[in-house]
């Protein structure tokens, strides 16, 4: 008697395709929440942004003729502007800085290095995917925000000069958040240690911002305008940035603004007839130059950002993490 046996043969499923593979999939893996955070402040920020634009529009749209007088000033406006002036810390404290410092620490450095995978190879997928998502955060919430911003700019409480707008608006938020991000992972790989490295990478950030408005100033070159000292400020200069400003007298010779601030008219206009004062001179950067000045300030950040990266990758390939 024989038996017959069928063997059924077995159906496994197919492993699902994977966008990522190798190094760039652990990387991932490994910071994804660092990187969902990214594309979540992205998304949900430009939402955010969208909705305060809509919120004035409709304060504008109320006021008729009368918004040319306003100067709109909200709660939401002042968080938006503080929010976009403290991404590029954030970024650099809690993103830049736990980079490398985290693994170094953890040992996670160690481990993967010792695999197939060289350090530089690592640690320049590591940065590339961080600036990648850096890059995309601050350009998507910089567009949006200018977007916001420039049409409406005469009713805003804070000028262009100022270093919330300055810095939130064109190509410099995304030049400093990739500045700073780079600084902190620079800072980490010295320090070596997390806490440390984030603390030293906060006290960076917030000197950097102190030198970084007292540069907008020397972004452009100045311009001077010579009107009469009785007459009104010439409308040209309404939009523009005081850098300083003097009295003249008919051969050109300058005094300070306050020459001649008598306590009494009598006196004042006495100084003024000493002196052959006729003429204000005005020295000051006008907003046809924003979009330059901002261009060369970004092109400053960024190329600190290459020297910094450069740095970093040249350490790790010549020191063991």
């Amino acid at each position: 008697m024989s038996t017959t046996t069928t063997d059924t043969p077995r159906t496994e499923r197919a492993p699902r395709p994977r966008l990522l593979h190798g190094l760039n999939w652990l990387v991932v893996r490994q910071h994804r929440a660092a990187l969902l955070s990214l594309l979540g402040a992205t998304v949900l920020g430009s939402i955010w942004l969208v909705y305060e634009r809509s919120r004035m529009k409709d304060v504008l749209a109320s006021a008729g003729s009368g918004r040319e007088l306003m100067n709109f000033d909200s709660d939401g406006v002042a968080l938006v502007i503080s929010a976009l002036g403290a991404l590029p810390l954030l970024l650099a404290v809690f993103i830049g800085a736990p980079l490398i410092a985290g693994d170094q620490e953890q040992g996670t450095a160690q481990l993967v290095t010792t695999q197939s995978v060289t350090r530089l190879r690592w640690v320049t997928t590591k940065i590339a995917w961080v600036y990648g998502a850096v890059l995309v955060t601050g350009a998507v919430l910089s567009a949006v925000f200018t977007w916001w911003w420039k049409p409406d700019r005469s009713v805003f409480s804070y000028d262009w000069s100022s270093g919330s707008i300055f810095d939130s608006t064109g190509p410099v938020l995304p030049a400093l958040c990739l500045f700073l991000t780079a600084a902190g992972i620079t800072i980490g790989v010295l320090v070596r240690r997390l806490l440390p490295a984030m603390a030293t990478t906060l006290f960076f950030a917030w000197a950097l911002g102190v030198f970084w408005d007292e540069m907008i100033v020397n972004l452009a070159p100045t311009r001077t305008l010579v009107y009469p000292l009785n007459a009104d400020m010439p409308a040209q200069l309404d939009e523009s940035m005081e850098v300083d400003r003097w009295i003249g007298s008919a051969d050109g010779q300058l005094y300070g603004w306050g020459l001649c601030a008598e306590p009494t008219e009598k006196a004042s206009d006495a100084c003024i007839e000493k002196h052959g004062i006729v003429n204000n001179v005005y020295e000051y950067l006008g907003f046809d130059q924003m979009p330059a000045m901002q261009w060369t300030g970004a092109g400053i950040l960024l190329a600190g950002t290459v020297v910094l990266t450069a740095f970093v990758l040249w350490r790790v390939s010549r020191r063991p993490l």
